[in-house]
């Protein structure tokens, strides 16, 4: 599936809910623009998530290949690069796993997915 048709289909689809909370009343639309918020976090933790995995394997990767690099030209140097190397990957690693522990600071803030469906049903109308 290429992402014009995802695109597509998502945009569909959040059309077709925000129509029927609309035609539902007044009270359903209050209750669903903080069903937006909570769908944004959820969406918003995955990207952060990915887009923090992404940033630190590129910066592992490259620091791994300034190691292997500076080994290979002066290999009587290796431990000191070894031991410089790996504080630098616990340094990134550090900070994907900062990206986590805010994601799931923001997950634990969406309430009971059992209310959230419940009022998906009603403004449906099924």
């Amino acid at each position: 599936m290429n992402k014009k048709t995802l695109v597509g289909i998502f945009a569909a689809a959040m059309m077709v809910f925000s129509a029927s909370v609309v035609f539902a009343g007044e009270d359903a639309v209050v209750k669903a623009a903080g069903l937006y918020v909570y769908l944004g976090i959820a969406i918003a933790c995955g990207f952060a998530i990915g887009i923090a995995a992404l940033g630190c394997g590129l910066g592992m990767g490259n620091a791994i290949n300034g190691a292997l690099q500076g080994t290979a030209r002066n290999p009587e140097a290796g431990g000191k690069i070894m031991t410089t190397m790996i504080i630098g990957l616990a340094l990134i690693e550090s900070l994907c796993i900062y990206a986590l522990v805010i994601c799931f600071i923001l997950v634990f803030k969406i309430p009971d997915l059992g209310g959230m469906h419940e009022l998906i049903v009603k403004s449906l109308g099924a």
